[in-house]
């Protein structure tokens, strides 16, 4: 029984099957396969049910794997001990990004080309998602960090934040549009954008729920036309008199050349907030606390800082 053998086993429970594992651990499936087909001969039964399309752990799977854990576990905490002596640092970080999560004022890929230079045995996995799914993956342990939109100030139970961004939410639109008629041309009541199509991320983001939140306390829903995952393309959606787009003050800048007015929103203000966030915990391995320190010190400080573990409420 090897170490490895077990690493790809827990990897196909993990993954739901031997292709998605295979391409995790930048393994060929068919000697993935064989493997397990190997742990399995020296351990006399079978681990994997593969009569599906999803595979599975047997009965007796099941009951190996929090022992497959475990080992795999013991050996890295042997490596981090030794590292630690040696003053080398490696390992896997799992960093989740929203897109255009930090906008113009943040170079992840520099930030990222850097630390690699410094610690070039840690490997960073980085993933794109919304803040929903990234946020249930930081409590589930899949994700050791997370750059993540959110409408609340304070970090969900378990989880703790540091905020990166804190600016209103304003409404981008094509010069001549109705918006631009009324009031003192800066800003528009929330009331104004009833029944308008409007142009924003999608749910699962933190601007998407600030926005819902809002209009749900101006007693109606947002009338949603387009949604884009990335912010400069609901500006160009806007700019071509599409809708008004709904995004954090900062995000129309460049490339339209003055093809787009803004007005803040008001009565009530919405704000777009991006956090940094990891487990109220801290992160399990000495990579990623690393990865984490360098990314708070890094990132840019909003006006009126915040940070707030969800174990603190």
């Amino acid at each position: 029984m090897e170490l490895r053998q077990l690493r790809y086993f827990v990897r196909v429970v993990e993954e739901g099957g031997f292709t998605r594992a295979a391409a995790r651990l930048h393994l060929a499936q068919p000697g993935l396969s064989a493997q397990i087909r190997q742990l399995e001969k020296e351990l006399g039964q079978p681990l994997l049910d593969r009569s599906s399309r999803s595979v599975t752990p047997t009965e007796v799977g099941r009951a190996v794997l929090p022992y497959a854990r475990a080992a795999l576990a013991a050996a890295d905490a042997v490596r981090h001990t030794v590292d630690a002596y040696t003053g080398l640092l490696r390992g896997r970080v799992t960093l989740g990004l929203i897109s255009g999560g930090t906008g113009h004022a943040f170079d992840i890929a520099a930030f990222l080309g850097d630390f690699h230079e410094d610690h070039p045995s840690v490997e960073v996995a980085l993933t794109e998602d919304t803040t929903e799914r990234m946020q249930a993956a930081l409590l589930a342990g899949e994700l050791d960090i997370a750059l993540l939109g959110t409408a609340a100030e304070v970090a969900p139970p378990g989880t703790a934040f540091q905020m990166v961004l804190d600016v209103p939410l304003v409404a981008a639109v094509a010069p001549g549009d109705p918006l631009l008629e009324h009031g003192d041309g800066t800003s528009v009541p929330l009331a104004d954008l009833r029944d308008r199509p409007l142009i924003c991320l999608p749910r699962g983001t933190g601007v998407r729920a600030a926005l819902e939140r809002g209009c749900a306390q101006a007693g109606f829903r947002p009338r949603v036309a387009f949604e884009a995952t990335a912010p400069h393309v609901l500006t160009r959606l806007a700019a071509r008199g599409l809708g008004a787009a709904v995004l954090p003050a900062g995000e129309d800048e460049s490339p339209l050349n003055g093809q787009l007015r803004t007005l803040r929103i008001v009565r009530p203000e919405m704000r777009a907030r991006i956090a940094l966030a990891w487990q109220a915990t801290g992160p399990s391995s000495p990579a990623a606390r690393v990865l984490l320190d360098r990314l708070r010190e890094a990132l840019p400080k909003p006006s009126r800082p915040l940070e707030k573990s969800g174990e603190d409420r």
